[in-house]
């Protein structure tokens, strides 16, 4: 329960305690960033790592003049695309393996069930689709490294994702982050951040539960 209530501190006050971590390292912030993305994006067993409101801060801070844009926002894409491309390999290289090895707990089966549904939904076009949905931007690219889609094809897609996201919420945060209204009410910005993002996938949750009663 201390873990829990830690990680919710983390997540509702990301503004305090990455503003904390940027006067505290200095530069090594942006390695420390690249390194949750990467994780996010990257491995299958932390899809539980800020992401959305993550982004939006950093760019926040941006705004403030704590970090520089013009060197977050590549990095940390390159760190979204290099995270996917771990994932895909990871996925065909040894996925279904992995999957019969690995503790239930660590990769729910429902979250990759979840994937599948909407990869069979969406195509291709998942990889970009999936980069605005939590847990969902986790499990896309080990789903297509399973179900082996073309690589060239997923490398498109994954990098028009990575630049598409990274830019959209950094931006986000760089132009409205310092508004006084938005920045006296961040904790409830955030909080409304991680519901957006979530609704999509608890609408299909409720829509499956609903299919399957009237089954």
């Amino acid at each position: 329960m201390d873990l829990l209530t830690a990680f919710l501190d983390i997540i509702l006050n990301l503004d305090a305690h990455l503003l904390a971590l940027t006067q505290q390292y200095g530069v090594w912030v942006y390695a420390i960033l690249f390194l949750i993305i990467y994780s996010e994006t990257g491995l299958v067993i932390t899809p539980f790592l800020p992401g959305d409101s993550l982004l939006f801060v950093a760019g926040a801070l941006c705004g403030m003049g704590a970090l520089q844009l013009e060197w977050l926002a590549p990095l940390l894409a390159l760190a979204a695309f290099s995270g996917d491309n771990t994932n895909y390999w990871v996925g065909r290289l040894v996925g279904m393996r992995l999957l019969n090895r690995v503790d239930a707990r660590l990769i729910r089966r429902e979250h990759l069930d979840k994937t599948h549904a909407f990869y069979e939904k969406h195509g291709g076009k998942t990889i970009i689709f999936a980069r605005f949905l939590p847990i969902i931007r986790t499990f896309a690219p080990f789903v297509a490294g399973v179900g082996m889609m073309r690589y060239r094809l997923f490398v498109l897609f994954s990098a028009l994702g990575s630049v598409a996201w990274i830019t959209s919420l950094t931006m986000a945060g760089y132009l409205f982050g310092n508004i006084p209204v938005v920045k006296n009410n961040l904790t409830l910005i955030i909080v409304g951040i991680i519901v957006i993002s979530l609704l999509p996938a608890l609408l299909e949750f409720v829509r499956h539960r609903k299919s399957n009663q009237s089954a």
